[in-house]
């Protein structure tokens, strides 16, 4: 039987997306994306497109339209049953329309459906979306085009319907993507990197603060793409008011002003320095099938699964004595070390690695609420500050679910959250750490894990911030009313956003300022800004847009949760997103094209638009949230309908393996139970999956020389004298203690080699090992007869290196 995968649809018929064309404009840390798709039907029926595609989770998409030869047709946001039924009407007609809906299950996932487009005839999709920039670890605003979607994981009993997802290979995707992005800002931009090849960065003035760049030709699209842009002076506080629009009622949302505060807090460096010796530190990995994968489809990178092994072990060896922690692993099932969380120590920590080196990638599924339900089942210990650390590449289908379970449970622990991989679901990485309290990283491309996490255990080593306040001080006659949730957390460097509603009048040179005060290690703190009443002049309709997204998300949640009422909020969000052009998980855009002209004629052919997908072997699954629409009336029936054609697709989709790429299934509105696992549908669980597409079992790379020292550091602090660590230095055992000075002790002696050997040769990945370099430094001074000034010469000596003591810390 053909392999009906690949450019072709399940007709052999080739699928109408020709092009993505993607301008990005940047200012400061707020980016408006505009998107055009080009369609083109070059078939001799008329054909209605499918294109599931990702954006970013917290993207505010507010402007969909379509171009049909001179015709220009503006969507509109309507309530979604109602914009489904009129997208219906529309193609029983004749008529030509579009519609774009939110996934119910994940807000990071869009359909976009094209109907009727004649024999012949071209259409441009124009989607326009502004989202906010991350900060990174080194200052870098992190800009995500998600060009991956990853089919996800939906548990059995899941709610939510389903579209159907098949696969086919990466090298293959019919269409192009062209990038280009003006990037600007009060001060200059220094640099933009990328993940992908870029063109030049060009300056469009002398004082480099506007820019532009572009993706260079010939994009591959094996991975998202990602611009990492960074400014001089890095990030201060600002303040942008926005007019409200004059067409809009004066005390709505879109009539008022506006402003948007963004904060980066600045700690004592008294209190920065102080590392937390308390706290149970929770790890939960993922281990289902698709942590396998490389990070960035090369078969010479680590494995996501092995990169997050040597993670734990650094996590592990710079946690400090007296806490208390666990590790949970999950798939299809879940497991954790140790019945309850343990006191670290040495014992604890070398049962636990020992552990951690046999976890595989082999647990099925991406089953997620399981495990977080036990943890959150489990006491909290007194004293100890729980903190949750979750690793996982992102695929599963219930979001929402996931996201408001940890939202529930977010007043007894702070929750970090790692995204691994090309396609990981920023909805729901974004969502644990910000309903969680904590922080939230991406690790994608080149990137290594290591230093994204240990940024984020240094984060959950400061001291929590409490006591969270907001005040405002407006001009008489202006009052306030805040737009986003309260702030719970406050991180070192870490921006804060506000947004907040004016409403009253007031003269132009008027100012205003607002201050946040927290409670930091026992000690009353407070950042205020002061800021112009003026409206900004060149932000059009960006910070309204970005203010309505965040209420329209607090209402979403609000709905999730309440038992009654939940026709009141749900109005309310529907009245918003009508209200704000800004899109939510009840209402969808709809065009139609109401132009005089002859119905078109002809069945209707359904042609389904490929996206990426990473993983290297191919299989089936169904993208959740999307409720299937209803069929229109005769005589356009969608084609490829027929039973026969329905039996003989399943069992084309059991021979794939891993997926490559997502293909909506070209049958007409059948579709597979969203219920049941990838591995269900396929009949297996896959559960030792090799590396190697020839099903070879991949070998074991050698150690990372760091990783080695590393692994050979005691709970305490300290190293031994032993071959093992004479080895990892580079020198034998004879050389290594013919160099120890006289009456110094043996552990001594190793834990001073170790540190000189990291200042000297591996103060490139500091932010890795600072960690447990402290806990090294505290060990030695504990150790009073220690000759310190002896033992690094002598250290330097051995090692050709030239380190300070003083920068040692000792």
């Amino acid at each position: 039987m053909m392999n009906r995968c690949g450019l072709l649809t399940v007709n052999k018929e080739p699928v109408p997306l020709k092009s993505i064309e993607v301008e990005l404009e940047v200012r400061d840390h707020v980016a408006t994306v505009v998107s055009t798709l080009n369609y083109e039907n070059k078939e001799d029926k008329p054909v209605e497109a499918v294109f599931v595609f990702p954006l970013p989770g917290d993207a505010a998409v507010c402007h969909f339209s379509a171009k049909l030869g001179q015709t220009q047709i503006v969507a509109e946001v309507k309530e979604k049953q109602e914009a489904r039924e009129e997208y219906d009407d529309a193609l029983s007609s004749g008529q030509q329309a579009f519609l774009l809906e939110e996934s119910q299950q994940s807000p990071d996932i869009f359909s976009l459906s094209v109907g009727s487009l004649p024999p012949g005839e071209s259409a441009s999709i124009r989607l326009e979306y502004v989202t906010e920039l991350a900060v990174q670890a080194d200052d870098g605003l992190r800009f995500s085009l998600p060009a991956v979607l990853n089919p996800r994981y939906q548990p059995q009993g899941s709610e939510g319907s389903s579209v159907q997802v098949t696969s086919v290979p990466a090298s293959l995707v019919p269409y192009s993507l062209s990038l280009s992005a003006r990037v600007s800002s009060a001060r200059p931009v220094s640099k933009v990197e990328s993940s992908c090849s870029l063109d030049p960065l060009q300056y469009l003035n002398t004082d480099q603060t506007q820019a532009t760049i572009k993706l260079s030709a010939g994009h591959k699209f094996d991975r998202d793409v990602e611009l990492l842009i960074y400014y001089k002076d890095a990030h201060q506080p600002t303040a942008v008011v926005e007019a409200g629009q004059t067409s809009a009622k004066q005390g709505s949302l879109m009539g008022d002003p506006v402003v948007m505060v963004s904060l980066y807090p600045e700690f004592p460096q008294s209190v920065m320095s102080t590392v937390a010796s308390r706290g149970e530190f929770v790890f939960l990995l993922d281990r289902s099938g698709s942590m396998e994968f490389s990070l960035n489809n090369s078969k010479q990178e680590k494995t996501r699964i092995s990169s997050a092994r040597d993670t734990l072990l650094l996590l592990l060896k710079s946690l400090p004595m007296g806490c208390y922690f666990n590790i949970y692993s999950f798939g299809s099932s879940f497991e954790h070390i140790f019945p309850k969380s343990v006191e670290y120590s040495q014992q604890t920590m070398e049962e636990a690695l020992k552990k951690v080196e046999e976890m595989n990638a082999n647990f099925g599924g991406t089953e997620i609420l399981m495990p977080l339900r036990h943890i959150y089942s489990q006491p909290c210990i007194p004293n100890q500050p729980r903190q949750l650390f979750v690793f996982t590449d992102g695929e599963v289908g219930n979001t929402k679910e996931v996201v408001d379970l940890v939202k529930r449970n977010s007043g007894s622990h702070r929750c970090f959250s790692f995204g691994i991989g090309e396609g990981a679901s920023s909805a729901l990485i974004n969502g644990l750490a910000k309903e969680g309290g904590g922080h939230a990283q991406f690790i994608t491309g080149t990137d290594r894990m290591q230093p994204k996490v240990m940024q984020s255990l240094r984060f959950a080593l400061q001291p929590a911030v409490v006591d969270v306040s907001v005040t405002w001080d407006l001009p008489k006659g202006v009052s306030v009313t805040a737009l986003s949730p309260p702030i719970t957390v406050v991180f070192q460097g870490q921006r804060s956003l506000i947004y907040a509603q004016l409403t009253g009048q007031s003269s132009e040179a008027a100012e205003g300022s607002v201050t946040v005060k927290y409670s930091l290690a026992g000690h009353p703190s407070q950042n205020q800004l002061n800021f112009s009443l003026k409206p900004a002049e060149d932000t059009g309709s960006t910070v309204h847009r970005l203010a309505a997204r965040t209420l329209i998300r607090s209402l979403e949640m609000e709905e999730r949760e309440k038992r009654e009422e939940k026709d009141g909020v749900k109005k309310k969000v529907v009245e918003l997103s009508v209200q704000s052009g800004v899109s939510s998980s009840f209402t969808a855009f709809i065009a139609v094209n109401k132009t005089d002209g002859e119905a078109i004629q002809g069945p209707l052919l359904r042609r389904n638009i490929q996206t990426l997908s990473t993983c290297k072997r191919r299989r089936c699954t169904t993208m959740q949230g999307f409720s299937a629409l209803p069929p229109p009336a005769q005589p356009h029936l969608r084609a490829g309908g027929s039973p026969l054609e329905q039996q003989e697709l399943v069992s084309q989709m059991k021979c794939l393996r891993k997926p490559v790429m997502s293909l909506i299934n070209a049958g007409a509105k059948s579709r597979l139970s969203g219920r049941h696992s990838f591995e269900q549908q396929l009949g297996s669980r896959y559960p030792d999956v090799s590396l190697n597409d020839d099903g070879a079992t991949a070998s074991q790379s050698p150690r990372d020389p760091l990783l080695q020292l590393v692994s050979l550091q005691k709970a305490s602090g300290c190293w031994q004298l032993d071959p093992a660590l004479a080895a990892a230095l580079g020198k034998t055992s004879e050389e290594v203690e013919k160099s120890k000075p006289a009456l110094v002790n043996n552990e001594g002696w190793a834990t001073i080699l170790a540190l000189i050997w990291l200042h000297g040769f591996k103060m490139d990945a500091k932010e890795e090992w600072e960690l447990l370099a402290m806990k090294a430094v505290s060990w030695l001074r504990a150790q009073n007869a220690l000759r310190v000034t002896d033992c690094v010469d002598a250290g330097n000596a051995l090692l050709g290196s030239s380190v300070q003591k003083d920068a040692l810390g000792l």
